[in-house]
């Protein structure tokens, strides 16, 4: 039981230091509109966050973890030392994002790393990479910026003159839309952590199925209960050391928004996440759901040439392409070394 706890130790540090830098980035696409729309206080999102993901993960995350922790590359790969590879490269991708003040996918950097993985260990699922995930990656955010955008330039302007303007006295008196946020807020962690917790849990999952043997194969799933819950509360960690400053470039540098149009906004990314989940188990980016339909806000609003010339866009779109790649590169290298 010593050895185990040895060999096990620097993988579950690195997988929790991976759900703090989550927990960072991922506070952005749940809280972003109540934050930038002042309905909620700073100092509550951290605990609410983090709440409402480990529920996320508990109810609806099975089958995204089994995705990561099986479907992209065998469990039987998933020893210590690749499994800290992986974990390492992720958690620095996403730190480095973190501290720049763009949230990054912390599910496209988790899918390439491990690919990155299987690629030097010659056990990459190509079919399930480039036929299931790749291809949700690119729909998704496509279908979330078309349907806020018809939403904010044919459906909000009907409402205009019916909805209270976006200012902290005005808002205070609409009771009910601000609860109404705050919950697509919740359900936006809940969300979240359906599809996200895995990326850290599933990896050490696997590699302590592995350690036990096959009494560990058998009973995966709790296994994975229990990652989730050593993992999970790491998120509220992580809003609270690193959300601030993600959350306030999403919520009030891209664009200003009525908070009844980031109620919609919030249901729209938080249910296509969950529908991908839930059904396939594709680990996706919620914060490129979100970007993309802030994005299309934005054009409604201010035009296509002033969106894309602002810079916190640029930096999005620099960000996003980088950081996946960046956690590929890195951890096939350090495999191809090591192995």
């Amino acid at each position: 039981m010593s050895e185990l706890f040895h060999i096990l130790t620097i993988p579950f540090l690195l997988a929790m230091f991976l759900a703090i830098n989550m927990g960072g980035s991922g506070t952005s696409p749940s809280f972003s509109a109540a934050y930038g729309s002042d309905v909620i206080k700073r100092t509550f999102i951290p605990g609410l966050f983090g709440i409402m993901v480990l529920a996320g993960a508990l109810i609806a995350g099975k089958e995204v973890s089994l995705t990561l922790g099986k479907g992209l590359l065998d469990q039987s790969f998933f020893t210590p030392l690749n499994t800290s590879v992986i974990l390492f490269a992720i958690g620095l991708s996403l730190l480095i994002a973190n501290l720049i003040g763009v949230p990054q996918s912390t599910s496209q950097s988790t899918v390439l790393a491990i690919a990155g993985a299987a690629t030097a260990l010659e056990g990459l699922n190509t079919k399930k990479l480039f036929y299931e995930i790749i291809p949700t990656w690119i729909f998704l955010p496509v279908i979330s910026f078309i349907i806020t955008f018809f939403l904010s330039k044919w459906f909000f302007p009907l409402l205009n003159n019916k909805l209270p303007k976006n200012n902290h006295s005005t808002l205070n008196k609409q009771k009910t839309l601000k609860c109404l946020l705050i919950l697509s807020s919740l359900y936006v962690a809940f969300s979240i952590g359906a599809n996200n917790v895995a990326n850290a849990a599933a990896p050490i999952a696997s590699l302590t199925a592995n350690e036990i043997g096959n009494a560990g194969n058998q009973n995966f799933l709790p296994i994975i209960i229990l990652s989730v819950l050593l993992v999970a509360p790491c998120f509220a960690i992580g809003s609270s050391l690193l959300g601030h400053k993600v959350t306030q470039t999403t919520g009030k540098e891209i664009v200003n928004i009525n908070p009844f149009y980031a109620t919609i906004i919030a249901m729209v990314v938080a249910s296509l996440l969950l529908l991908a989940s839930v059904t396939k188990g594709i680990p996706t980016s919620l914060v490129q759901l979100n970007g993309a339909a802030f994005i299309a806000l934005s054009i409604s609003k201010n035009g296509l040439k002033n969106t894309f010339s602002n810079k916190i866009v640029k930096r999005f779109f620099t960000v996003w392409g980088i950081a996946p790649a960046f956690s590929y590169i890195l951890t096939f290298t350090m495999i191809t070394l090591l192995k």
